[in-house]
Order: structure tokens, then sequence, then C-alpha cells
């Protein structure tokens, strides 16, 4: 069942990416690029930003800090003066350092909440406004935030960044149940382990490692059904979300056994 509106015809629709310089953010807009809509893309490195406005003629380039409140205002102002509105508004800024407890960096777990956490609520500070005027319009709008399996439950080596994907995904829910019945949609993007410099570093086997462009494939799929949650790939994130229903000494005995941990 369809939880949101379906966008399965995205041209002439403005869409924003913010953290869209590499990995999954970068693949996503391409492919919705690909796809007719009007692009812009958000990131801190502004070269960066500009080699993706080459390869993809039309799209534009809004070089910002996530976490910078009067940057993200000014972005919404400067999207909306030319392109009228907001179709789609994605945050996908992120940062990602193993960590666990016998090794723990309260520096590293505190970026991880600025980024990860804060900068979403910087961007609904930024957008809610755009996106409530355009629902009492009866003009509509969607709002998705980019979080990860990680955040369904506690994992080895997720001390930092786990926390603050559990939080997008309570995020996520809660925006739904306010701004779904003006008409807008939320939806909350859960991968599994996809090749991005973020997990290049990553000492332990992943599985089911998928690529971005297959993350972005399966990201538009599931804005074209009208999904709440889009998870992917099926084969890892099933398993987990089945994990999820376990009692507590069952999880934390799968998830030693699994691990080794």
């Amino acid at each position: 069942m369809a939880l949101n509106p379906r966008i399965d015809d995205w041209h002439g629709r403005t869409v924003w990416l913010v953290g869209a310089s590499t990995g999954i953010g970068r693949a996503a807009a391409s492919r919705l690029h690909a796809a007719g809509a009007r692009v812009v893309v958000s990131a801190r490195t502004q070269a960066t930003l500009q080699e993706f406005v080459q390869a993809h003629p039309g799209a534009h380039a809004i070089a910002l800090d996530a976490t910078d409140r009067a940057a993200m205002r000014a972005a919404v102002e400067q999207i909306v003066a030319r392109d009228g509105r907001l179709d789609l508004v994605v945050y996908c800024a992120g940062t990602y350092t193993a960590m666990r407890a016998t090794a723990f960096d309260l520096d590293v777990a505190l970026r991880h909440v600025k980024v990860n956490y804060e900068g979403a609520l910087v961007l609904l500070d930024a957008v809610l406004p755009q996106l409530l005027q355009q629902a009492a319009a009866g003009q509509g709008g969607h709002l998705s935030l980019v979080s990860s399996v990680a955040g369904y439950r506690g994992l080895p080596q997720s001390l930092a960044y786990g926390p603050t994907k559990a939080a997008l995904i309570n995020l996520a829910e809660t925006l739904y149940l306010d701004l779904e019945p003006r008409g807008l949609g939320v939806s909350v993007v859960n991968p599994g382990f996809v090749e991005t410099p973020l997990t290049a570093g990553n000492d332990f086997h992943m599985p089911a490692l998928i690529t971005p462009e297959e993350a972005a494939e399966e990201m538009l799929r599931g804005w074209a059904k009208g999904r709440f949650e889009i998870h992917f790939p099926k084969r890892f994130t099933l398993s987990l979300k089945a994990l999820r229903h376990l009692s507590d000494t069952l999880y934390f005995a799968a998830i030693r056994r699994s691990t080794g941990t």
C-alpha cells in the first residue's frame, strides 16, 4: 500500500539533494537528472559540485555546510526564487567512522551528531515553511531522509554512527504523522552496505555490498511506489528487520554469533 503520493514522472520537478558530492547523494542526483528533474546539489566542496554540474547540463549547485542555518535558509530562497517550488528535498549528508566503546572518541561521536542529525534539523528549519506553504496551496512536496539499517538496533563498531541514524528514523516517522495529513510526502531511506568513500575504510566484511548507482535506482523505485521506508538490498535488510523483533537475549546472542564479537 502506498503511504505517500507516488512520484514516477520527474520531468519538470525541482529536487534538492543536500550531501550530494559523493556516494549515494551524487548517484541519486545523477539518476534524477537523467529522469528529467531539475536537480540542485549541495555539499561543502564547490569544486566537486561544479564537476557534477558540468557533467549534468541544467543542474545547479549551491555550496554550503549542512549545519549552517543561514546558508540553508538562503539556499531555499534561491531555489524557490528560480523554480517556484520544491518537489523533493533529500537529506543525504553524513559522516561515518567505525567506533567501539573500547576506543571511544567524544569529538568523533559529536561530529556524527552534528552532521548526521543536527544537519537534518537545520534542513527542516529551512524547508518546512516552504513545504507547508505549498501544502496549503494544494501543491504538495516530498521530504526524504537518508538513514541506515544501522539505526534499527545496536551493532558492533556503530557506536558513533548507529544512534544518529536511529534518530533519523524516529524523526522521519514523526514527520510523517504531522505532514502526511497535509498532503506532503515523507520517506526514510535505510540502505545496507553501499560502496562509498565512507565505507571504503571498513576493515570487516560488508555483506550484500552494492554500488551507489544501485542504491539510487532503489530510491527512485521507492518514491515511485509511494513507500515510507525505502530499504535495500532486500536480501540483507529483510534479515536485519527480522532481528528487530527478537528479544534482547536472542538479539545480542545472534549478533555476537554472526559478527564474532
